[in-house]
């Protein structure tokens, strides 16, 4: 994985990055940064690696721990 990626945690999502945006680039989304490279999967990785995409994580979804407190609390309530 490249060094100016400190925000991304892995390999995998690196990846999982890379080709949501080459498919943005292949929809006809434009460039971010100036290069001769063609093919719209190295694009999109040395966007990632220059730090010129922007991008959230999405809130990690409840453990089954959670759910069951948050269900526990809803009965009780009644």
């Amino acid at each position: 994985m490249p060094d100016s990626t400190d925000n991304i945690d892995s390999k995998y999502r690196f990846i999982l990055l890379a080709a949501k945006r080459a498919r943005q680039l292949q929809g006809g989304a434009k460039s971010l940064i100036h290069t001769t490279v063609r093919k719209h999967t190295k694009i999109a990785q040395e966007e990632l690696s220059a730090g010129v995409l922007q991008f959230e994580f999405p809130p990690l979804p409840d453990s089954e721990e959670d759910l069951k407190k948050k269900a526990s609390s809803k009965k009780s309530k009644k």
